[in-house]
């Protein structure tokens, strides 16, 4: 029987996984110390910790329920998963990077063309690093947060320089590498390394929110409570548990939504805490979507526009005439400078290079 679109990415983890760890016999060493933002994430998974141990042996929110529902949520994503490119078996290390970064507060479908133009322009970490970095900016195009781009250059150069042109492997070298976050960090070990990870996104979030704890939505950030269930949910194999990653992922994704969730179509509706307690209305802090227009960020887009418009740098006047509120125009012409994204020379003004 001809194994499904999901199936076959689901499996190529293991088969990824053991790849690499065949190629990765000695992790990398840091050789930096941490910052505050990793010690903060040393302490927050000493807390972590912490925590399971005092539980040990126990069932926590889910009752016995965990391995039944993890068995559901994978049964169903063998048939249902997406066929999104960074999933497939030939995806390497450095095009499922990019995904992550690009699919930063930006929906798949908007992803889709320019992953795949950037893999087709910069196969390698080392083809961009070659490149400006204002022709990585130019072709993060209207992605959106473009500072995304800089940094994902930068980490391409540091691949290159330090890591032998491979995206590494061990959590400490990749949390060292610019733009890559605890969850970044983990995505790439767990869905390029097939590693066990506990791996956060908002939908992984919503459906443990619902299924667990029994309310509509999650904290606006992770809790130590949340943390211990995902970590309880997380199968202890690691091929099973970067399979758990995408399903748990793709069933927030297609069907535990935000909006309108197919509780009809659910594989754990029937273990549900949210559904089981009548879908009960969220209580918490008013959950807000961000403002775009009129704001510095649709200024700084409108700007970044022209500059990428052509190779030319560009006059003065060329930005005035984008945006008329020329206090706002400053403010956000300023802020692009001080991220790097954009470069004075006299009156004009250009994409670093």
């Amino acid at each position: 029987m001809a194994l499904s679109l999901g199936s076959m990415a689901l499996a190529g983890l293991e088969a990824r996984r053991l790849t690499h760890e065949a190629r990765s016999a000695a992790n990398i060493a840091a050789s930096e110390a941490s910052d505050q933002a990793q010690q903060a994430e040393q302490a927050e998974q000493s807390s972590v910790t912490r925590v399971l141990e005092a539980v040990k042996g126990e069932e926590l929110q889910l009752g016995g329920k965990a391995t039944t529902v993890v068995r559901q949520i994978l049964n169903w994503c063998d048939d249902h998963a997406r066929d999104l490119p960074w999933r497939r078996l030939d995806a390497t290390p450095w095009a499922i990077m990019v995904s992550e970064f690009m699919l930063q507060q930006t929906p798949v479908e908007r992803v889709r063309g320019p992953w795949r133009a950037w893999l087709e322009r910069w196969p390698t970490p080392a083809s961009l690093a070659a490149a400006p970095p204002g022709d990585a900016v130019r072709a993060w195009g209207r992605l959106g947060y473009p500072r995304r781009a800089l940094r994902l250059h930068q980490a391409a150069r540091m691949i290159t320089d330090d890591f032998d042109g491979q995206v590494p492997e061990d959590r400490d070298s990749l949390l060292r590498l610019p733009g890559v976050g605890s969850y970044t960090a983990a995505a790439i070990r767990s869905f390029a390394y097939g590693r066990r990870e506990i791996v956060l996104d908002t939908n992984v979030r919503r459906v443990l929110a619902r299924v667990a704890f029994g309310v509509a939505f999650p904290a606006s950030a992770a809790t130590i409570q949340e943390r211990v269930v995902a970590e309880q949910l997380a199968p202890r194999h690691p091929g099973r548990a970067a399979r758990w990653a995408v399903a748990s992922m793709e069933l927030g994704a297609l069907v535990c939504r935000a909006r309108n969730p197919l509780c009809d179509a659910c594989p754990v509706a029937d273990l549900c805490a949210w559904r089981q307690a009548g879908n009960p209305s969220w209580v918490g802090a008013p959950r807000r979507g961000q403002a775009y227009a009129g704001t510095d960020r649709q200024c700084r887009g409108a700007l970044l526009a022209v500059l990428r418009s052509g190779p030319d740098p560009v006059e003065d006047h060329q930005l005035a005439a984008t945006w008329q509120d020329v206090a706002q125009r400053k403010r956000a012409l300023a802020s692009l400078v001080e991220d790097g994204l954009v470069v004075a020379s006299g009156s004009t003004w250009s994409l670093p290079s």
